[in-house]
């Protein structure tokens, strides 16, 4: 048999002929957008910074630093500007917690900024927001806008210790106090300072749970501050049945267990 050359079928050269004019074409459209997203008229213009849906206003965040972490210092037009880029150097300006960044047509990019909203100050200086994360700002910028509560704890504790002073706040409710500082040792042991000055010496979640042992305070509290002519400096809540109130004059004394159950 004699062999077919390929080249010979008009049907065949038809294809490659249309497939490399598509490819042609392909790469004059793909250069005619790179040069027009290139133009001037693209060069982004304004840029818009604004509290995110998180944040009703900007308290902390200092609108110089905006404008020195602003897009104009990045290369790019709006199309090609690298959004993420943006949105990594909003979110190092002191106080920002997180920013969303989208473009707005046709020259404009729209920063949307949440802050940190501070709740405690940390063991090292640092300071702990509403969601128990960490952050580095002035403590004083903080002091002057809320009263900061203490929270310490081992590295990488602060969102527990959070989560605790929450539990705690919802479990004194009932007897109007509520905790200014929580503290976990670092054997894992829970304490914590009342708004009155009250310590409240918890221990580690073992057989008795630490919410038992709040709810057998706050059943009995206002019955022990009764017997006592003195207020109490401390209550020692580490007993399966009962506690240790101590009060002042007493200290050196042997505690008394008050409140005792038997099981």
């Amino acid at each position: 048999g004699h062999s077919v050359n390929p080249w010979h079928d008009v049907r065949l050269l038809n294809v490659l002929a249309n497939g490399l004019m598509a490819v042609a074409a392909a790469a004059l459209l793909y250069g005619a957008i790179v040069w027009l997203t290139q133009r001037p008229a693209f060069a982004l213009r304004t840029v818009l910074v604004e509290p995110s849906l998180a944040d009703d206003s900007l308290a902390h965040v200092n609108a110089a630093a905006l404008r020195s972490a602003g897009a104009t210092q990045f290369k790019g037009n709006f199309f090609s500007i690298n959004l993420e880029a943006v949105r990594e150097r909003y979110e190092q300006v002191p106080w920002v917690r997180r920013a969303e960044v989208r473009r707005v047509w046709p020259d404009t990019l729209r920063v949307g900024i949440e802050e940190h909203q501070p709740l405690a100050v940390w063991s090292d200086g640092r300071l702990v927001n509403r969601q128990g994360e960490l952050f580095a700002a002035n403590v004083a910028d903080a002091e002057a806008a809320t009263r900061l509560l203490e929270f310490s704890g081992p590295p990488g504790s602060e969102a527990l210790v959070t989560r605790r002073w929450a539990e705690l706040r919802e479990h004194l409710a009932p007897i109007g106090r509520a905790p200014e500082a929580v503290t976990l040792s670092s054997r894992y042991a829970w304490s914590a300072r009342l708004d009155d000055g009250l310590m409240l010496l918890l221990g580690r979640e073992q057989d008795t749970s630490i919410a038992d042992r709040i709810s057998r305070w706050v059943s009995v509290h206002q019955q022990v501050q009764s017997r006592l002519s003195r207020d109490i400096v401390s209550v020692d809540l580490r007993y399966p049945n009962g506690f240790v109130v101590r009060a002042p004059g007493a200290l050196d004394s042997k505690p008394t267990l008050e409140g005792k159950r038997t099981p």
